[in-house]
């Protein structure tokens, strides 16, 4: 396996701590597309010490996932990492990913950011975490769906032990994926954007068990990449901030936060929707057609809907009608039935009762999926996705580079398949395949979720603007409230199983 067996030079603790605390070192990591000259990260040095978190922080596409991957051996093909990694006194270098095989879920585990890619479709959700604990853990099968179920019951999808991932909302996965990676109770934890699509309160209780496993776990290790300050506040511990493959700035996270040194992590710490002007995505005085569309004309419309999934009623009674130019946001806890709102209106589920009347042909009703990694066919490059959609729907692809300027989408990304950029690159991406259809309705779920705050301003500033020029009609889905206060011309919440009006915007 490539390992060898030594005693960790004095070197490896220099990052903090001493060799008796650190639990994880890694010496210049760096990745690489396989046979390329440019990195797309550069050397990283890290240490995890025992019960102290470390907490990077950075842009979309920084290569924060890209540092996760390196460590665990858990990178596409076609790149290749290089560097070192050091575990209790083992030597794992980084370009033979093999050798951390035997290390998963035993030794290292991970919460990935792609929740689907996490777990089985075809087994249901309580053997999936019952059997990381009768497999890896060593539990019988008895006690294993025991602790399962009491894992589930704790983050909240207890009723959904018995359903596939496919059913299951973009939150809920990402908590069963959670305790799926924690069953088998490996001591080092990396978490990647745990808390993306989850609400206030699942984000808190999210924050609240990865530290409580640091706590009850000896000798345990917590490494969390999220761009949520809220998560990062809350964890604590030491902070990394990652841009264009660099470390720009790290120290405790309480100390970063309050009075960042580098100016980029001043402008990140300080672009949460809360400052945003007030004004910003407000719509014009004059709202005329534009684009040959005429906004303020109802572009769809719900009558009386109820929307079921199984035996499970999520939504009743729901009247709706949504107009050009007009955003709609719609905020409620994880797992309510945002998602399957949106399922509904475009017809991808039929209601259990009512009807949803559109008024337009079907290609121009989109929806932005939080999770786009299903929506990319994975082995056609980016750049060849989109000439074959221009050429299918007969789009005008002229845009395209000002619209991946726009998005902040370097050319260079066009030569990769979707696996080898990050998620929000993705998302951005899904966003662009959009902007080229000029659809007249789009359901927006959690679209920025995955994204910094700094990214997530530019590209809601792109989803506002065409919705004002084109006339668009856009029902936008967030966990932030106050993005959607900013943003909205009105938001609803789903409540105990209704729509209602929050407030007028």
């Amino acid at each position: 396996m490539n390992v060898a067996t030594m005693t960790t030079p004095a070197s490896h603790t220099r990052h903090g701590g001493t060799a008796d605390d650190v639990v994880l070192s890694a010496e210049d990591v760096s990745v690489w597309v396989r046979g390329a000259q440019t990195a797309l990260l550069e050397p990283v040095s890290l240490a995890l010490k025992a019960g102290e978190p470390l907490v990077v922080i950075g842009e979309t596409g920084s290569g924060k996932s890209l540092l996760a991957q390196a460590l665990l051996g858990t990178l596409p093909p076609e790149l290749v990492a290089s560097g070192s990694l050091w575990l209790d006194g083992e030597l794992y270098p980084l370009h033979t990913p093999e050798n951390r095989r035997p290390l998963w879920g035993r030794r290292l585990a991970v919460l990935p950011q792609e929740p689907w890619l996490a777990l089985d479709p075809l087994m249901k959700v309580i053997r999936q975490v019952g059997e990381a604990y009768r497999l890896v853990a060593g539990r019988s099968a008895k006690a294993s769906l025991a602790a399962a179920r009491s894992d589930l019951e704790q983050l909240g999808v207890a009723a959904a032990s018995e359903q596939l991932p496919g059913k299951l909302s973009g939150g809920m996965a990402q908590r069963v994926a959670f305790a799926a990676a924690r069953a088998g109770g490996a001591p080092l934890l990396i978490a990647d954007e745990p808390t993306k699509g989850l609400d206030a309160a699942r984000v808190s209780e999210i924050g609240e068990l990865l530290l409580k496993s640091l706590a009850e776990t000896p000798r345990a290790g917590l490494m969390v990449i999220t761009h949520d300050m809220a998560l990062a506040h809350q964890i604590g511990g030491r902070l990394m901030v990652v841009r264009k493959g660099q470390v720009i700035e790290q120290g405790a996270t309480r100390d970063v936060l309050a009075a960042p040194t580098h100016a980029y992590t001043r402008r990140l710490v300080n672009a949460a929707p809360q400052a945003w002007p007030e004004a910003a995505f407000k719509p014009v005085a004059d709202s005329a057609s534009r684009d040959g569309k005429a906004a303020g004309e109802t572009i769809i419309r719900a009558e009386n809907l109820t929307i079921a999934r199984g035996d499970t009623t999520l939504l009743r009674d729901v009247e709706l009608s949504v107009k050009g130019d007009e955003i709609i946001g719609v905020q409620g806890a994880s797992g309510c039935g945002k998602s399957s709102l949106g399922d509904a209106l475009l017809g991808l589920l039929a209601p259990h009762s009512g009807r949803v009347v559109q008024h337009a042909v079907r290609l121009e009703y989109q929806k932005l999926y939080q999770d786009p990694v299903a929506t990319f066919p994975p082995r056609r490059t980016l750049g060849r996705l989109l000439k074959d959609l221009s050429a299918r729907h007969r789009l005008d692809d002229s845009q395209l580079p000002q619209l991946m300027e726009q998005l902040r989408l370097a050319p260079e990304l066009l030569s990769r398949l979707p696996g080898q950029v990050s998620g929000g690159e993705l998302q951005r991406f899904a966003l662009l395949r959009l902007m080229l259809i000029k659809p007249r309705f789009v359901f927006a779920d959690e679209p920025t979720s995955r994204l910094d705050p700094l990214v997530q301003q530019e590209v809601i500033a792109c989803m506002v603007k065409m919705v004002r020029e084109q006339g668009t009609a856009l029902v936008l889905v967030s966990h932030d409230a106050a993005l959607l206060r900013k943003v909205a011309d009105r938001v609803l919440v789903v409540e105990e199983g209704r729509l209602k009006a929050r407030q007028a915007i």
